[in-house]
């Protein structure tokens, strides 16, 4: 299916075209009619699969059709990265539209928050924010959403992860006229049909089947106790020295530093994002990861969501993530576009379990190696 079939506004399907978009995703074949016709809509996609352009490119040909001054949708997201991410998304397509998107989310100093209340207040049709920042704004009532009528929820699995249920429902309070909700989440846990149940209409459910891991992508176990994990990785990096993409996933923002610290002594560099950092130093990190300048990023699975980098040759799972989906995610940011890339995974004693759902889920009993367990 081409988005030609989707019958869309003539400068939105330039737009497309310009942005080199022809043939829709499974995800956005499904998604955009059901947005274009208004309904409310739950769907189930991983990271990857075109799901942001999937809600992007309906809402701009309702803004197109229906153009206005004012606020008329907001999409709420868990992290600054993606935020920032999404709302690219936005001016890339609506480049031939008069459309205007801003991203409002923490950080940053005051005049960050001075030059996000100017430009709510000045009029943006579209604000792509983080529940908290959002919150802040709307409750020092300079900013009015009585005109929004498109609510998206994206990545709600990780907002809720994140304890952002109870902002959730208070954003939607200053929504008195909300006409549309469109909610995606990489999987479709207990928490994420309650909160559908709560805040959709009659919506229309789209669960894709999780993809398996890509065939190009060599997945390595290697069975370690904790102690020699960093002494693992630092030999494994080594033995992939052509390499110039390597993204390692740690589960906690202190075993970040701690990663980070441990290659710097084996001679590599290294940076590390997660909460403990400045946004702007996280920005800078990430610009550096994208220009191939650095070649090692250490990062947390939710701040590891909003980076889009293609050319990753590398990912190690420093940690065996809890949701057995989040492996699939993870390992995904490797051959991409047909090209080949290496997952690599450190297993201790105690995630044997984990791994064995991991297996269970891709259908597949992947190769353990025993790494020896005495310094050389």
């Amino acid at each position: 299916m081409t988005f030609n079939d989707f019958n869309l506004d003539d400068q939105l399907t330039e737009a497309i075209d310009h942005m080199g978009f022809s043939e829709a995703t499974p995800i956005q074949e499904e998604a955009i009619p059901a947005i274009l016709e208004g309904r409310d809509l739950i769907a189930c996609a991983q990271t990857g699969t075109g799901k942001t352009a999937a809600f992007v490119i309906p809402t701009l040909n309702y803004l197109a059709q229906n153009p206005s001054e004012d606020v008329k949708v907001l999409v709420v997201v868990p992290t600054r990265e993606l935020a920032i991410q999404i709302d690219q998304q936005f001016e890339g397509f609506s480049y031939y539209l008069p459309v205007h998107s801003i991203a409002i989310y923490g950080g940053g100093d005051g005049s960050d928050f001075a030059q996000q209340k100017k430009a709510l207040t000045q009029g943006s049709n579209v604000v792509v924010a983080t529940p908290g920042k959002l919150i802040s704004h709307l409750n020092l009532g300079y900013v009015k959403f009585d005109k929004v009528t498109h609510l998206i929820l994206d990545e709600a699995d990780r907002m809720l992860d994140m304890n952002f249920y109870d902002d959730i429902k208070k954003i939607i309070t200053f929504l008195p006229n909300l006409n549309q909700t469109s909610m995606f989440s990489a999987t479709m846990a207990p928490k994420i049909e309650k909160l559908a149940r709560e805040v959709l209409k009659d919506p229309k459910k789209i669960e894709l089947a999780l993809a398996k891991p890509a065939e190009n992508i060599s997945q390595e176990v290697y069975r370690v106790e904790e102690g020699y994990k960093s002494e693992l990785i630092s030999k494994l990096i080594g033995r992939y020295d052509a390499f110039e993409s390597i993204l390692i996933f740690s589960s906690t923002k202190k075993k970040v530093s701690e990663i980070v610290q441990s290659l710097k002594k084996a001679g590599l560099e290294a940076k590390g994002i997660s909460s403990m950092l400045e946004q702007d130093e996280r920005e800078r990190i990430l610009l550096k990861f994208r220009a191939k300048k650095l070649r090692i990023l250490v990062a947390t699975d939710v701040l590891s969501r909003g980076i889009d980098i293609k050319d990753i040759n590398l990912v190690v799972n420093y940690d065996v993530p809890n949701d057995a989906a989040d492996y699939v995610h993870r390992i995904g940011r490797t051959a991409r576009a047909k090209t080949s890339g290496v997952a690599i995974t450190l297993v201790s004693k105690d995630d044997n379990y984990k791994m064995k759902r991991i297996e269970k889920l891709i259908e597949r009993e992947l190769e353990k190696v025993d790494y020896p367990m005495r310094r050389r």
